[in-house]
């Protein structure tokens, strides 16, 4: 079947999956903004038991959504994987440290004998909130903005004197970092910060059953909601309104063109669509459980998560698609990367085509596993009989 597509087909078909794994890693953050409350809304070591317990039974599905999201990059787009992640080393390795932080905090926070103590780790998993979320966000904002990298696929030929025989290099000093001294970048990453808070609410509100961690969490929506609404318009509107990297589809040139990305949202209509309900999606959500006033309804988290992947998934195609630098060059535009010459080849993308006929059974178990796991509310009295507390 896969064989008779034609090369662009399979490029786009693996932008498109690169998207949607893209989307719901940004949904299962909610771990990570989750983390980032724990004192906030958990006032003694009971109700915070509480909190950790319940995102620590989700914080795996984030892990391995993130994990297949690079194993997907590096084999359908491995000048992306070998560029960025070659170059923008020390964001990444922040990212990973914060993730590996996770892990450990999850694993070790309730061991016997923990000298560390319980705050300790509670701090880690704080620090991989902010960090993962942030850093990811401006990592992401890159994909519009462009960062500081030439490509020369000369340089494989070079097989003597000092200089390695890489592709890409990169010419920032900070090796990623200065993304995040970008107010563009930087907002979209606070938009992922606070969206991630936003959603992990919503998920309590759907999930736990205390009346004292419910009444925070209602205040917490409130406080959170609106500096995500303010940073998400500030980031689209700054996006929507300023130049983007073009390409010709003749000469492969790469140009800047004005209000690209207003033009991809134009032309291509289910794109747009997918992009306004998303964002009415994720609004309804929070704003049913912040304007009730008797029986608050606790499942915003599905609307708004829902919005979401939505949301990010259009994002990424606007990033990709109709004649778009995905990655784009600040040093050298022709250095930019787009799907047609950063992808695998016909052959590795029809193999792995193959291979992603699996993907609707694994979706399927990790429902299925998601809803064994969430068969009722978690309590207090529920921790004090559990066998294994995080």
């Amino acid at each position: 079947m896969f064989e008779t597509f034609s090369y662009i087909t399979l490029q786009e078909y693996w932008w498109i999956i690169i998207s949607l794994l893209g989307a719901i890693l940004v949904f299962l953050m909610f771990v990570q903004g989750g983390q980032t409350l724990i004192y906030t809304l958990g006032k003694t070591e009971d109700e915070r038991t509480v909190l950790v317990n319940l995102l620590g039974r989700k914080w795996e599905f984030t892990f391995t959504t993130l994990v297949t999201f690079g194993g997907a990059f590096f084999a359908s787009f491995p000048l992306f994987y070998s560029t960025s992640f070659g170059g923008a080393y020390w964001v990444w390795m922040l990212i990973l440290i914060a993730f590996v932080v996770q892990a450990v905090s999850y694993e070790y926070r309730s061991k016997p004998n923990n000298f560390f103590g319980h705050r300790t780790y509670e701090i880690m998993l704080f620090i991989n909130g902010l960090l993962g979320t942030v850093l990811i966000g401006t990592a992401v904002a890159t994909f519009f903005t462009g960062s500081d990298f030439v490509v020369n696929k000369m340089n494989l030929t070079i097989l003597t004197g000092d200089k390695m025989p890489i592709i890409s290099e990169w010419t920032g000093l900070a090796y990623g970092l200065e993304a995040a001294l970008s107010l563009q970048n930087l907002t979209l990453g606070l938009t992922v910060f606070f969206l991630a808070r936003v959603l992990a609410l919503l998920y309590f509100m759907n999930r736990v059953n205390n009346a004292a961690i419910m009444e925070r969490v209602k205040k917490q929506l409130i406080y959170n909601a609106i500096p995500f609404v303010v940073f998400f318009l500030t980031f689209t509107i700054w996006l929507l309104f300023s130049a983007g990297f073009a390409v010709n589809p003749q000469t492969k040139e790469v140009y800047m063109e004005p209000y690209k990305y207003l033009h991809n949202l134009i032309q291509m209509p289910v794109v747009a669509v997918l992009f306004l309900v998303g964002v009415a999606l994720v609004l309804l959500g929070i704003i049913r459980p912040i304007t009730c006033f008797v029986k608050c309804s606790t499942k915003g988290i599905w609307g708004a998560g829902i919005g979401t992947i939505l949301t990010v998934f259009s994002l990424f195609l606007l990033a990709g698609f109709n004649n778009t630098a995905y990655y784009p060059s600040t040093f050298d535009l022709q250095s930019s990367l787009t799907i047609e010459n950063s992808s695998s080849s016909r052959y590795t993308l029809v193999a792995m085509s193959y291979v992603s006929l699996l993907v609707p059974f694994v979706l399927a178990y990790i429902i299925y596993a998601w809803r064994s796991i969430d068969n009722k509310k978690i309590d207090i009295e529920e921790m004090k009989t559990e066998t294994h507390i995080y």
